[in-house]
C-alpha cells in the first residue's frame, strides 16, 4: 500500500481509540484491486458544544479556547503535528479556515485582518519549517504593534531537544520578536494559555504572541474549563495618565505659537482619531502622520500636512523643523521620520504621549511625557485646552503647501508615471477604499498620493519594511472587512514574493484588486544606487519577470494591463466592476522615476532632495 493516505491512517491508528474500526478500513483499502483507494471519512455531524468540565482532547480545547476569544477565521497550513488540530477543524462549525499558499502569507493575512478590524489576527503553522516560515510575519507584527496570535505545532514533548523530524525551537527563535510566547507542556494548560495569549496581544502596546503546542499535548485528554478572566501578576499594563503631566502639557500648548501635532500608529491602535481631530480643531495646529497613522486625521482636511519623514511632504518636514511645540501622539520617533535626531525639531518643546514607557526618551527626550493610552490621555488633555484662532503660522503652512506641492508631470503621453496611478486610484475610490501596499517606491508613492480619510484604511509594513506584505495583507483586510473595496498598490518585485496567495483569494472569491506599478526593476534599490552609489546598478533588473496578465489568468483571476496614461482610469474602473475574484492590473510605469521628496538617510531637512528647483522657504 502506497500514497499519503497510508501515512495519514498510520497516524490516526496510533492515536485513535477506535483502532479496530480504522484497521478494518486499512484492510479494506489493502484488498482493493489497485491497492490504492481514496479514504472516505465516515459522516460526521456537527459536534455538540463543549460543556464546562467535559473531557476533550487538547486539540479540541485549543479550538474551543480560540472561539471563546472571539476568533472567527484562522489563516494557516496544516502539517504532521498539526493534524490533531485540523482534525477538530474538520467538523468545527464555529471557525473558518483559509488555506494559504505559504505560512508567511498566512501571518501577513492575520496581520492585515487585525489592522482593519482592531481584533487579534490568528494564524496556524506546523512544526519546523512551517513555524520558521512565520518568523517574518511575526517580526513584522512586532515592529508595527499589531495584535496577533500564532499557533504552531511541535514535535512530541518526549522528542523535544533530540533533533526530531521537523523540530525547531520556535519559542527560542521568536523570543526577540514576540511580545511573549509559550511552549505548552500539559493539555490542561491550553485554555489558560490561549486566554493569556489574547490578553497580552491586545492590551497595552499590542503585539504578536506565539503558542507552541506539541503533538502529544494536542492528543492527550483533559477536562475543559473556560477562562472567564485573565489575571497575571507579571503583566499588568497601566493606561491611567498622570494628571500633573496633563496640566503641564496644556500649559505648553497655551504658550506655543507654532505647534505641530505628530501622530503615530499608537493613535490608531487606541482608537484616538476623534480626539486627535478635536485637538487639531481647538488649537488650529497642523497635523502630520507617520506611515502607520495615515487615516488618523483626514488627509483632505486643510490642517493636514500628510506624511512626514524621508519621503514625506516638504511642508510637513519644514513645519517640524520650524515649530516651537511638537505634540507626539503614539509615535516612536522612527529614524525614517527624524533623520539626524540631533538636528530634528531643534528649539521646540515637546510632549510625548505613548502607552509604552520604554518609548519615552528612547530616541528623543520630551519636555512632558504622558504615559498611558493615547485616547485616555487626549481626553484628559482636551479638558484643559481652549480654542485658538488661526495665526501667521497657519498662513506660513499654506504658503509652503503652495510652493512645495506633491506633483507629477500629467502631460506625459508615452509613459505612465507611478504617481499618476496612485492619484487616479484615489480619485476613482474617493479615498473610501482600504489600501494595502507592499514595500518599495510604490509604497511611498501610495503614502503620498492616496489620501486616507478614515482610520484603519491604510495597511502597510512600516518598521520591518517587508516586501511581499501587500497581497496577503490585502486578502486579510478583505476577509476582515468584506463590505469594503480593497486595493493593493504593489511593486513588481514585491508582488513576486507572495503572488501564490492569489490561489486562496480565488478559491474563496475574495475580490482584492492589485495595482502593480511595474517598472521592471527593484525601484528603491535602483534609486539609492543612482543617487548615492555613482549609478552602479547592481542586481536590480526584473525584466525577466512573467507576464502578470497571464499569471493572473493562470490563477483564475482577472488580468488587465495599462501601457499608456490614457488607459489608466479605464482599467481601474474595469477592475472595480469585478466582485467575485481577484484582479491584477499591470501598470507599465516609467522605469527610472525617483520617489521624491527625499531626505537622505541620517540627514536633515536642509539636505532634502525636492522634485523641482528649490524655492525660498522664507
Amino acid at each position: 500500500m502506497r500514497g499519503e493516505g497510508f501515512f495519514v491512517f498510520l497516524a490516526r491508528i496510533t492515536e485513535s481509540p477506535d483502532r479496530a474500526d480504522l484497521l478494518k478500513s486499512v484492510n479494506k483499502m489493502a484488498k482493493s484491486k489497485s491497492g490504492i483507494q481514496k479514504y472516505q471519512a465516515p459522516p460526521r455531524g456537527k459536534p455538540e458544544p463543549v460543556r464546562d468540565g467535559a473531557t476533550v482532547s487538547g486539540a479540541r480545547a485549543l479550538m474551543e479556547s480560540l472561539k471563546a476569544q472571539g476568533t472567527e477565521v484562522v489563516f494557516g497550513v496544516p502539517g504532521g503535528v498539526m493534524i490533531p488540530a485540523y482534525d477538530v477543524l474538520y467538523d468545527e462549525g464555529g471557525l473558518s479556515h483559509i488555506l494559504v499558499g505559504h505560512e508567511q502569507g498566512g501571518a501577513h493575512m492575520a496581520d492585515g485582518f487585525a489592522r482593519v478590524t482592531g481584533k487579534v489576527g490568528v494564524c496556524f503553522a506546523t512544526s519546523g519549517p512551517g513555524a520558521t516560515n512565520l518568523v517574518t510575519g511575526i517580526a513584522n507584527a512586532m515592529m508595527d504593534s499589531i495584535p496577533m496570535v500564532a499557533v504552531t505545532g511541535q514535535v512530541r514533548t518526549t522528542a523535544i531537544g533530540k533533533d526530531a523530524f521537523q523540530e525547531a525551537d520556535i519559542t527560542g527563535i521568536t523570543m526577540p520578536i514576540t511580545k511573549h510566547n509559550y511552549l505548552v507542556t500539559e493539555s490542561s494548560q491550553i485554555p489558560r494559555v490561549i486566554a493569556e495569549a489574547f490578553y497580552i496581544a491586545r492590551t497595552g502596546r499590542p503585539g504578536p504572541v506565539l503558542v507552541d503546542v506539541p503533538m502529544d499535548v494536542a492528543l492527550n485528554k483533559m477536562q475543559y474549563h473556560t477562562v472567564p478572566d485573565v489575571k497575571m501578576r507579571s503583566y499588568n499594563p497601566q493606561t491611567a495618565v498622570n494628571l500633573d503631566g496633563v496640566e503641564e502639557a496644556a500649559r505648553l500648548i497655551a504658550e506655543a505659537t507654532r505647534g505641530v501635532i505628530y501622530v503615530g500608529g499608537g493613535a490608531i491602535n487606541s482608537g484616538a482619531w476623534k480626539e486627535v481631530r478635536e485637538l487639531a480643531r481647538r488649537t488650529n495646529f497642523p497635523v502630520t502622520t507617520t506611515l502607520l497613522a495615515k487615516g488618523a486625521f483626514d488627509e483632505t482636511d486643510p490642517l493636514s500636512l500628510g506624511m512626514l519623514g524621508m519621503h514625506g511632504t516638504a511642508y510637513a518636514n519644514y513645519a517640524v523643523r520650524d515649530c516651537d511645540l511638537l505634540i507626539n501622539i503614539g509615535a516612536r520617533f522612527d529614524d525614517r521620520v527624524t533623520g539626524k535626531i540631533d538636528a530634528w525639531a531643534v528649539g521646540a518643546k515637546s510632549i510625548h504621549i505613548d502607552i509604552d514607557p520604554a518609548e519615552i526618551g528612547k530616541v528623543y527626550i520630551p519636555d512632558v511625557a504622558l504615559v498611558g493610552d493615547c485616547r485616555e490621555a487626549l481626553e484628559a488633555l482636551l479638558s484643559c485646552v481652549n480654542e485658538r484662532p488661526r495665526t501667521e503660522w497657519n498662513d506660513q503652512i499654506d504658503q509652503w503647501k503652495q510652493d512645495f506641492p506633491l506633483w507629477y508631470a500629467a502631460d506625459q503621453d508615452e509613459v505612465i508615471l507611478p504617481q499618476m496611478v496612485c492619484d487616479e486610484l484615489w480619485k476613482a475610490t474617493k479615498g473610501e477604499a482600504i489600501m494595502a501596499t507592499g514595500v518599495g517606491q510604490h509604497q511611498m508613492w501610495a503614502a503620498q498620493f492616496y489620501k486616507c480619510r478614515h482610520p484603519r484604511t491604510f495597511v502597510t509594513s512600516g518598521g520591518l519594511g517587508t516586501m511581499g506584505f501587500g497581497l496577503p495583507s490585502a486578502i486579510g483586510a478583505a476577509v476582515g472587512a468584506p463590505d469594503r473595496t480593497v486595493w493593493c498598490i504593489d511593486g513588481d518585485g514585491s508582488f513576486m514574493m507572495t503572488n501564490q496567495e492569489l490561489a486562496p483569494a480565488r478559491q474563496h472569491k475574495i475580490p482584492v484588486k492589485v495595482a502593480i506599478l511595474n517598472n521592471q526593476c527593484l525601484g528603491m534599490v535602483r534609486q539609492w544606487q543612482t543617487m548615492f552609489w555613482d549609478h552602479r546598478l547592481s542586481a536590480i533588473d526584473l525584466s525577466h519577470q512573467p507576464d502578470f496578465v497571464k499569471l493572473a489568468e493562470a490563477y483564475g483571476a482577472v488580468g488587465l494591463r495599462a501601457e499608456k496614461p490614457s488607459e489608466v482610469r479605464g482599467v481601474i474602473e474595469k477592475a472595480m466592476e469585478v466582485n467575485d475574484r481577484p484582479v491584477i492590473v499591470d501598470f507599465r510605469v516609467a522605469r527610472h522615476e525617483n520617489c521624491l521628496p527625499m531626505i537622505p538617510a541620517g540627514q536633515t531637512v536642509e539636505q532634502m532632495i525636492l522634485d523641482r528647483p528649490r524655492k525660498s522657504i522664507g
